[in-house]
C-alpha cells in the first residue's frame, strides 16, 4: 500500500523510497530494513487470500460509513462489469488470453450509492463476462444493473427467483412476442411492454414474462432497450438506473489512472492478485478518509497530499487544512471531478 500511494513502478523503486526513510521504518512496523528479495519472496509465497480478506474488511467499513439512500428503492443498487488489464504473455505465462497476448479481468460488483466496490472476482482475460455472474453474492430486494454482454437468461432468472431485481440492456437479436402494453408513456419512453421470450434457449432459461422498455436518450441521440423484472417502478427510473451503470466505468478509470494495477511488482499470479487487492484497499482508505474528514477536495488532491506525506507525523486534519490549491485549472482539470461526491 505504501507503493500504491507513493506511485512506485517496481520493487526496486519501492525499496529506494523506503530506504530514504529507513529511520522511520521500524516505528512504522516494517522492521529495521526492507530488502527487495524479502518483498519478492513475500509476493511469490504469501497467500493472496490474506490481502483479499482485508480488502473485504475495508470494503465493508467504507460501505457502512458511506451508507446513503439516493434512489429510495428499499434495496442496494449495484452495477456489474469487468475491466481487462493487459499483460505480457512471455512474462506472465499463466495469464494466456490470445496467441501472443496475456491479460486478466477484474469483475466488479459496484455499489452505486456508496461508490464502493462490494465484490470483485479476478479471472484470466479469456473468461467471458457473463460467466462471472454466477459468482455474485446476490441479495433479495437489491437491484443489479448489467450491460448487454450479460444477457445470460439462466442467471437473470436466478436473480428473479431469489426476489432481487435486474436491469440489463437487451441485444439487437432478441426474439420475443408482446403480451401487454402500457398506453400512457412519459417523455422519451418509446414503449413499455410485457413480453415473452421466444428464442429456443432463452424461453427455457427464463420461462416467465419479462418487461421490455424502449428509451430515447436525448444526450446521445440514440435508442436504448432494457429488460427488467422490476415491474413496480416507472420506466424513466429504469433508464436512470442504467445511466448510473457508468459509475463502475469511472471506478475502473480511477484505479488505472491513480493506482498501480497496470505495472506489476511480481510476475506470478499470486503477486498480481496481491497488488490488485492492495489497490482496492488503498481506494477504500481514501474513501474512508474523505468521508470521516468531510473533505471538500478531489480524490486527485487527496492522493497527491498523501503521497508526499506517508511518513509524516502531522495530523491528517492539519495536513489537509493547511494545504490550499490556488488554481482552478489544477482543481477542475482532467483529474478534477471527484469520484466520491454526488
Amino acid at each position: 500500500m505504501f507503493g500504491q500511494l507513493s506511485n512506485r513502478d517496481s520493487l526496486r523503486d519501492l525499496i529506494v523510497a523506503l530506504d530514504a526513510h529507513h529511520s522511520k521504518c521500524y516505528h512504522l512496523g516494517m522492521g529495521r530494513n526492507v530488502s527487495k528479495s524479502s518483498l519478492a519472496r513475500a509476493n511469490q509465497d504469501r497467500d493472496y487470500h490474506i490481502f483479499e480478506e482485508y480488502a473485504y474488511y475495508l470494503v465493508n467499513e467504507a460501505r457502512e460509513k458511506r451508507a446513503t439512500n439516493i434512489f429510495h428503492l428499499g434495496g442496494n443498487i449495484y452495477a456489474f462489469d469487468s475491466t481487462t488489464i493487459d499483460l505480457c504473455l512471455s512474462v506472465f505465462w499463466w495469464a494466456k488470453f490470445r496467441k501472443k497476448k496475456g491479460g486478466i479481468k477484474v469483475h466488479t460488483l459496484y455499489d452505486v450509492e456508496t461508490q464502493i466496490p462490494a465484490f470483485f472476482h479476478i479471472t484470466e482475460a479469456s473468461v467471458h463476462d457473463s460467466k462471472a455472474m454466477r459468482e455474485i453474492p446476490y441479495e433479495p430486494g437489491s437491484y443489479y444493473i448489467f450491460d448487454r454482454g450479460y444477457n445470460n437468461f439462466r442467471m437473470l432468472y436466478k436473480i428473479h427467483q431469489i426476489g432481487a431485481y435486474f436491469v440489463v440492456r437487451a441485444k439487437k437479436n432478441l426474439q420475443c412476442k408482446s403480451i401487454k402494453w402500457k398506453r400512457r408513456l412519459p417523455g422519451n419512453v418509446l414503449s413499455d411492454v410485457t413480453i415473452e421470450l421466444t428464442g429456443f434457449y432463452p424461453k427455457q432459461y427464463y420461462p416467465e414474462p419479462i418487461r421490455l422498455v424502449r428509451y430515447w436518450d436525448e444526450e446521445q441521440k440514440r435508442e436504448f432497450v432494457f429488460l427488467t423484472n422490476a415491474t413496480h417502478i416507472p420506466a424513466l427510473q429504469i433508464a436512470e438506473l442504467y445511466k448510473n451503470r457508468w459509475q463502475v466505468e469511472l471506478f475502473f478509470k480511477w484505479l488505472k489512472q491513480h493506482l498501480k494495477i497496470k505495472k506489476f511488482w511480481g510476475t506470478t499470479e499470486n503477486a498480481v492478485r496481491i497488488q490488485v487487492y492492495a489497490a482496492i484497499c488503498t481506494y477504500c482508505l481514501v474513501a474512508i478518509v474523505q468521508n470521516d474528514m468531510k473533505l471538500n477536495r478531489t480524490t486527485y488532491e487527496v492522493l497527491q497530499i498523501l503521497s508526499i506525506s506517508l511518513t509524516d507525523k502531522t495530523n491528517l486534519r492539519d495536513l489537509f487544512s493547511k494545504t490550499k490549491f490556488q488554481y482552478d485549472k489544477e482543481r477542475f482539470g482532467p483529474n478534477g471531478p471527484t469520484l466520491f461526491n454526488f
